[in-house]
């Protein structure tokens, strides 16, 4: 991928927001990442949005809050990974030539959403009883007995997420103290061994980000340094002899490590060239596999990795620099977008007291139920 260019990014804080409609997350969001592209809706030539809980017609309806321009407007929808897959398919466009600026929105509301869930499964959604929380506990005590991790090596995973939420004035978590291991292994226990602060929490969002040909940065932002997307890849489960299917939940890890060896190898560079990354962390078991199954050490050295700081603030490679789907939080839609945000403000040298030094590249993963993963390289140039 050579053409396409991230021109603006902007995003609705994560949260809580029972108050807030849908269209008024997305307005700010989106308004917000016009504003940063410094260009008008008018400029936009196509826009695709991401949204899972919201009702049939949701994409247009929101569209229409930035104006009524006969642009094609598509929905998109795979579960976690919604946003990634929108912003994908923007890439794509740019990339084809087709359309010079386009803009993709993500957003979701899981507190309606779940309103209606706490009604209980229907008798035909009988498979998909077993919830995140149990499957990804399922990861954790696999990994206990296969490697010997402990609940420590997760507790430091949410620490440093919840630490580095604490300076994303977007995250949902926001501690007023520093969090330890002892409070987060303290606090109430969700599936053994994962506790409520090892987890994701339910909320609300918005995000939005508008993709250019790199020709209309540089004319646009003669001063800002340009970032290119060049790598965009979707990848779904493959069957193998001995395939599990596991339902919606998510598929094979071997989902990522695929996913990431194809980016890498369009992107021309591998994990050792990326400054950060930002990963499907709704779970903090699922941050210590991916540090593996992206090639950041070998199997069976994440708990090492982990004692040593590797992927803390200034540690070899920052991990969820934002606070991950942990702190930052995970409405769904607009997840990966947000990803996206934390990304460009890294490259660009503005995400203040969490910025990473002189950060260059940049992996954003996200898996998303069914089962896909999703990954993207971003580089400043």
């Amino acid at each position: 991928m050579n053409n396409v260019a991230i021109l603006g990014v902007g995003m609705h804080r994560f949260g809580l927001w029972a108050d807030r409609s849908n269209a008024a997350m997305a307005r700010e969001a989106g308004l917000e990442a016009l504003r940063d592209a410094g260009i008008s809706f008018a400029d936009v030539q196509a826009a695709y949005v991401g949204h899972i809980w919201a009702p049939v017609t949701a994409a247009v309806r929101v569209m229409k809050e930035f104006g009524l321009t006969g642009i094609p407007i598509q929905r998109i929808e795979n579960a976690s990974a919604t946003g990634s897959a929108a912003f994908r398919e923007a890439c794509l466009a740019v990339e084809s030539g087709r359309y010079e600026i386009v803009m993709v929105l993500g957003f979701d509301s899981m507190t309606r959403m779940l309103k209606q869930a706490a009604r209980g499964p229907k008798p035909e959604g009988v498979e998909d009883i077993i919830l995140p929380s149990a499957f990804f506990a399922m990861w954790a005590t696999r990994r206990m007995h296969e490697r010997g991790t402990r609940p420590e090596h997760l507790a430091r995973i949410a620490v440093k997420n919840w630490n580095n939420g604490a300076l994303n004035p977007n995250s949902q978590r926001q501690a007023d103290s520093a969090i330890t291991v002892e409070k987060v292994l303290a606090s109430r226990m969700v599936a053994w061994p994962l506790t409520t602060m090892m987890s994701c929490p339910v909320g609300d969002g918005a995000a939005a980000a508008i993709i250019a040909r790199p020709e209309i940065a540089r004319r646009l932002q003669p001063g800002r340094p340009l970032l290119r997307v060049v790598a965009s890849e979707l990848q779904s489960e493959r069957y193998a002899p001995g395939h599990v299917f596991q339902g919606p939940v998510v598929g094979p890890a071997q989902m990522t490590r695929d996913a990431a060896q194809v980016a890498y190898d369009e992107a021309g560079i591998g994990p050792e060239d990326l400054d950060i990354v930002q990963v499907h962390d709704a779970f903090a078991i699922e941050e210590l596999e991916y540090y593996e199954l992206l090639g950041f050490c070998g199997e069976g050295e994440a708990e090492k990795a982990i004692e040593e700081g590797w992927f803390e603030p200034g540690g070899r490679t920052p991990f969820s620099t934002d606070g991950g789907l942990i702190a930052r939080g995970h409405p769904g839609g607009p997840t990966g977008l947000a990803q996206i945000w934390e990304t460009v403000h890294q490259l660009r040298g503005t995400a203040g007291k969490r910025q990473v030094p002189n950060a260059r590249a940049a992996l954003c993963h996200m898996m998303g139920g069914g089962s896909v993963c999703a990954a993207h390289v971003l580089v400043r140039d």
